[in-house]
């Protein structure tokens, strides 16, 4: 079918999205889960944090390590002579409002990293930018002062204070800024809100579980009210179960806060599962910073491939990536005078309707459409749609795409119509998923460009 004024063109790929849940069209007001704002890709983003060729080494002379390493020396080598590179020449643009995962595993140097970022560890050599102060050229009172006003902290191991109230515990980091008892408890109790722990405000730390006490280290967090929040490891000294719901809230609330997350992690799951993009270190240096599935197509080395070739794409994978974006859709309106155009029109493919502002408010499906050309009657319009968001994942389309007489209905954040997905489509996009590619031809070059 060639372009026509109702089909849907290209839109323009977003990234950065979360899994959703589908909506039949007239079941409530709630559209499930909404994709966050748009991270990757967008110009006028601001880069909240960003870090200049960072470099951190421990040990001897270690601005001799720093002028080896920029000279190409490996880090193994420099690590013989008595000092240890944690971080090596790391440059990044964290933007504002994303959340951005650093991952890898014990030993990468991503925890030393955080660390530098807020100025808790001192840089050998490069810049760290918050909000374009440079942190690196601070004295450590300007240093703290900074920290104070735009960054708060969420440790792996809670770090609660044992004797204090699970108010008092949160509000512990506007006491520190100085702000007045009623001000700080209004605060906290607030924090204490969002995260699930209204009503245990009076109970020690001893009397939560572990889940519940890193809610409180979040609580206290976010009553600080920074733009940046830094998580170092928050969710792995929890159970699986504990940990994903931790994950979700996390995932909940910056739909509404939208902080500038830093989040460490060795766990890659966790790292796809909440980052809007992901840097991957190893041996101090950041191998490669993409979004999931630009890690996942477009793997910068052999290390990036072997690394993520066992994620499960069908959860990174969304409606947006795999929809019919050539959707056959007409207003409601403009059905009566628009059918013998559509009609006309070689196959017969499901028909949207949709009203004035494009949000799907039924469907004519394929054998209706037929029926209906060959019996010169008006179409019979099905109002059960069955709606998804575009950053629904791969993996949770299935139940809805197996309980609707059609495709599903791909909304954008408005609810507009921007795409479909029929069970046949979601099925081969499932099994590209599953057989997605391995390239050894690209191993062996890079084998042999590391051997030479």
């Amino acid at each position: 079918m060639g372009a026509r004024a109702w089909e849907i063109p290209g839109c323009p790929r977003r990234a950065g999205t979360v899994a959703g849940s589908e909506r039949r069209r007239g079941s409530g007001p709630s559209r499930g889960r909404v994709p966050r704002r748009i991270i990757a890709g967008t110009e006028d983003t601001v880069a909240t944090v960003k870090t200049e060729k960072l470099y951190k080494v421990f040990g001897r002379n270690p601005e001799k390590v720093v002028a080896a390493l920029e000279g190409g020396a490996a880090r193994s080598e420099i690590d013989t002579g008595g000092a240890t590179a944690a971080v090596v020449d790391a440059n990044l643009d964290i933007r504002e409002g994303e959340t951005f995962v650093v991952m890898g595993l014990s030993g990468s140097g991503k925890s030393t990293l955080l660390r530098m970022l807020n100025g808790l560890l001192p840089a050998t050599s490069g810049r760290v930018l918050v909000g374009g102060e440079d942190l690196t050229a601070m004295s450590d009172h300007e240093a703290r002062h900074l920290r104070r006003r735009t960054m708060s902290m969420v440790f792996q191991h809670f770090a609660l204070f044992p004797h204090r109230t699970v108010l008092d515990n949160a509000a512990y980091g506007l006491q520190i800024q100085g702000v007045d008892k009623a001000d700080r408890r209004r605060k906290a109790a607030r924090a204490l809100e969002l995260t699930g722990l209204a009503g245990w405000e009076d109970h020690m730390p001893g009397q939560l579980s572990g889940g519940m006490q890193q809610r409180v280290g979040l609580a206290r967090a976010l009553a600080a009210e920074t733009d940046i929040l830094l998580m170092d490891e928050a969710f792995s000294a929890l159970d699986p179960l504990i940990r994903r719901d931790m994950q979700d809230q996390l995932t909940e609330l910056q739909k509404t806060l939208n902080k500038t997350i830093i989040f460490i992690t060795h766990d890659l799951d966790e790292a796809m599962r909440i980052g809007d993009r992901i840097a991957i270190m190893r041996d101090g240096r950041i191998e490669q910073v993409g979004t999931a599935r630009e890690i996942l197509d477009s793997p910068a080395n052999a290390y990036v491939q072997e690394f993520t070739q066992d994620v499960d794409r069908t959860r990174v994978l969304t409606a947006e990536n795999v929809m019919d974006r050539q959707a056959v859709t007409v207003t409601a309106a403009a059905l009566d005078a628009k059918w013998d155009e559509i009609a006309a029109a070689p196959g017969h493919r499901t028909v949207f309707v949709v009203d004035e502002s494009g949000r799907p408010v039924g469907v004519i499906g394929a054998d209706s459409a037929h029926g209906a050309v060959v019996g010169g009657r008006a179409p019979t319009v099905d109002r059960d749609v069955v709606e998804v968001p575009e950053s629904a994942s791969l993996r949770s389309l299935f139940r809805s795409s197996a309980a609707s007489d059609h495709p599903l209905a791909v909304v954008d954040d408005a609810g507009r119509l921007s795409g479909t997905i029929s069970q046949d489509r979601l099925l081969g996009a499932a099994g590209d998923a599953a057989a997605a590619p391995q390239d050894p031809a690209k191993d062996i070059v890079e084998a042999s460009g590391a051997a030479s």
